[in-house]
């Protein structure tokens, strides 16, 4: 019976793949007729078996199949189940190893918007959003529209509340919601200055127990208080909001004050420096000393002890503000503490820190009294309190003190680089610049990083006309100090000096990229483009000068200059009747203004304006002969009225030179003598009109008192 069974070829093992067209002729039905043996086995009672029904695909007939031999051949064992070769495959059906056939997946299930936590959901999301919206016009400045979406944003609010009560427990409402609505809300009453419905809004938030934080918000009713100049019930929701604060904000100041203990307390494992110190003059000892004085070993233990007083002296500048009532007395207890540890050479050092506190604060009695107090201590402490209270004294202009301070300050400590400064600064106030310069030189031998003495040192440098070396000086300065203003400014008048307005304008550039708002540095660099004739450049300079600082009176007749000279009166007039304003007594800048109007053909409004300078001014002589000149050429009756009164002025004018004269030759009185009319010629404030071109206008016959006077405008042909 073996011969008719036919394994699969074992050089076809390798391919996975291969073998499945074949099939074992065993289960070949067409031939079992002349299968002797399955003939010989159907008669016997052996092969009476039960028939086989259909099985599913995936059940048990995935087990290997078991003939009715006693040695039943089994199928070779392989993967093509899981890649979709079942026996179903074998009786017809199609392949389909992705399950394509089973059709698409269903569809997802539609969310339903009509369920009461959706609506909940999206009421929740408006709320935020109008909340949200009510911020941002608040920050652009539209107060109204700010409170209108509180508003609203409160009415919504309140909607969701019920909604929730119907569906839930009254433990799931968002409190959160509900606290940042009307806080909102009071802010923006607040912020229109409604400030009854305000402090409402906040009783509602501070009496509802459910918010932990309600009663920080007594503050925010205090500042309304205070707005409302009812001082009494503003101290007392301040107090009330500093009763409320909660008890671990009052236990911080005691955790500052353990931390700084325990900060002073962690051992610093340095050894004193007294070991670097010979007890004895052994030449072996001292060379080991020597050699072991600033070895690797040592730099670490410095480096170590700077740290850690670096960080000893910033908690106490940090904490002493703080931990007490003031900031004096929580320096005091750090002093104290600093003195029981073993950094007591660190307390001076915060006493010092107390005093420029006191500077900060422009308490300067007290800290003329802190530092005094250092006197009598070591010479570091002294010469640092003595440099102090010399800059004190010398910013309250007492040169005599500031120079005692000084010199006790270099005593104490000549190798004090702020000493010697300090000292050189009283030496420059008074008028020794030589000397100052050596005062600081010396400075930067101890120490070549000090600005302040290299910065002196060129202003001393550009007092005693050494320009080359001033210049030097800044020149360093800057490559240390890169965006320095006052160094850049320094350069560029150093320039200046040196005519070379090139490099001055640079440098002035490079000044405005630093401080681009300063109108005193615009006006600068306009004034040197206008002294290069570039009156475009000096235009744009000078007149963004005017807009950051528009009452500098040389900008503002420099710009009305710059319009009368390129024949725009009508726009000089602003300029001008701006410095009229700064200037009220000042006659000359109201004189420009009618000038202006009568030189862009507005002779009304010139007779107006003059006739409202003679009335603040009634003895102005110019304003007089204008008014003549004017009412001649409008033929108006005032113009003998006019005259008049310009006879008079002009005769008391006459009496008060001859009172100032009296002594001195009387030609002045002969040459007024008999002069019946008065003298209408006049100088006009804003200098000589451009010279016109000449036309074919007739040439006046009849000559008058003005005569040398040019053709208006408007008399000029089309």
């Amino acid at each position: 019976m073996m011969q008719n069974v036919h394994l699969a070829p074992e050089a076809d093992e390798d391919d996975l793949y291969s073998g499945f067209n074949d099939y074992n002729p065993t289960f070949d039905t067409e031939d079992l007729e002349n299968d002797v043996a399955f003939q010989q086995a159907a008669r016997t009672s052996h092969g009476r078996r039960p028939s086989v029904t259909a099985k599913i695909p995936g059940t048990s007939a995935s087990r290997p199949l078991a003939t009715g031999f006693g040695d039943g051949v089994a199928r070779p064992m392989t993967a093509v189940h899981a890649a979709g070769y079942t026996k179903a495959a074998m009786r017809g059906s199609s392949f389909d190893p992705l399950g394509q056939a089973r059709g698409p997946a269903p569809p997802l299930e539609m969310k339903n918007s009509d369920s009461s936590e959706e609506k909940i959901r999206q009421l929740e999301k408006k709320v935020n959003e109008l909340v949200e919206e009510s911020c941002i016009a608040n920050s652009c400045g539209d107060l109204k529209l700010a409170l209108e979406k509180a508003k609203e944003a409160g009415r919504k609010e309140r909607v969701l509340v019920r909604q929730r009560e119907q569906i839930a427990t009254p433990e799931n409402i968002n409190l959160d919601l509900t606290y940042s609505v009307l806080f909102n809300l009071a802010s923006q009453y607040a912020a229109n200055e409604m400030y009854a419905e305000a402090l409402n809004t906040y009783q509602v938030i501070v009496k509802n127990k459910m918010f932990s934080n309600g009663g920080r918000l007594k503050v925010n009713m205090g500042n309304i208080y205070l707005k409302q100049r009812n001082y009494s019930k503003a101290i007392k929701f301040y107090r009330m909001a500093l009763d409320q604060i909660p008890s671990v904000h009052k236990e911080m100041s005691e955790q500052m004050k353990k931390a700084f203990q325990k900060l002073i307390a962690v051992p610093l494992e340095v050894d004193y420096d007294d070991k670097y110190i010979s007890p004895n003059d052994d030449p072996h000892t001292n060379l080991l000393i020597e050699a072991i004085k600033n070895d690797s070993l040592r730099q670490i233990e410095r480096e170590r002890k700077s740290m850690a007083e670096e960080y000893i002296m910033t908690a106490a500048k940090l904490i002493a503000p703080v931990i007490e009532t003031s900031f004096a007395v929580g320096y005091d207890w750090c002093v104290e503490v600093v003195k029981a540890s073993h950094y007591v050479e660190l307390a001076n050092d915060l006493e010092i820190n107390k005093a420029t506190t006191y500077l900060r604060q422009q308490e300067f009695n007290q800290a003329l009294e802190t530092l005094k107090m250092f006197e009598k201590k070591d010479s570091r402490v002294k010469s640092a309190a003595a440099t102090n209270l010399s800059f004190l004294y010398y910013l309250e202009n007492e040169l005599a003190q500031a120079t005692n301070y000084a010199d006790l300050a270099v005593n104490s400590d000549r190798y004090n680089p702020a000493a010697l400064t300090n000292k050189g600064n009283t030496v420059f106030a008074n008028g020794d610049y030589e000397k100052a310069a050596e005062f600081y030189k010396e400075a930067l031998r101890n120490d070549s990083s000090c600005t302040e003495a290299l910065y002196n040192l060129g202003l001393a440098y550009k007092k005693l006309n050494r320009i080359d070396e001033a210049l030097d000086c800044f020149l360093k300065l800057h490559a240390i100090l890169r965006n320095s203003a006052q160094v850049l400014h320094q350069i560029a008048s150093i320039y200046e000096v040196m005519e070379d307005p090139n490099q001055a304008i640079e440098w002035l550039l490079q000044l405005i990229s630093v401080v681009p708002t300063d109108p005193h540095v615009l006006s600068k660099i306009g004034k040197l483009y206008d002294n290069e004739g570039d009156k475009s450049q000096a235009f744009h300079y000078y007149y963004e000068s005017y807009r950051y600082f528009p009452s500098n009176i040389e900008v503002i007749e420099w710009l009305g200059a710059y319009y009368i000279d390129t024949q725009f009166c009508e726009k000089a007039i602003e300029y001008f009747e701006r410095a009229a304003l700064i200037l009220p007594t000042q006659v000359k800048w109201q004189l420009m203004v009618a000038s202006c109007y009568r030189r862009s053909g507005n002779y009304q409004k010139a007779l107006e304006k003059y006739k409202v300078i003679h009335r603040k001014f009634p003895e102005n002589v110019e304003c007089l002969r204008f008014l003549v000149r004017l009412c001649t050429d409008m033929g108006l009756k005032e113009v003998q009225e006019y005259m008049t009164k310009l006879k008079k002025v002009e005769k008391l004018k006459e009496i008060r030179e001859q009172r100032i004269k009296s002594g001195r030759d009387g030609s002045a009185r002969s040459r007024r003598e008999g002069n019946a009319g008065g003298d209408a010629s006049y100088i006009d404030p804003l200098g000589p009109q451009a010279e016109r071109p000449k036309t074919a206008a007739r040439k006046r016959t009849e000559e008058d008192d003005f005569a040398d006077e040019e053709l208006g405008e408007d008399l000029l042909p089309e």
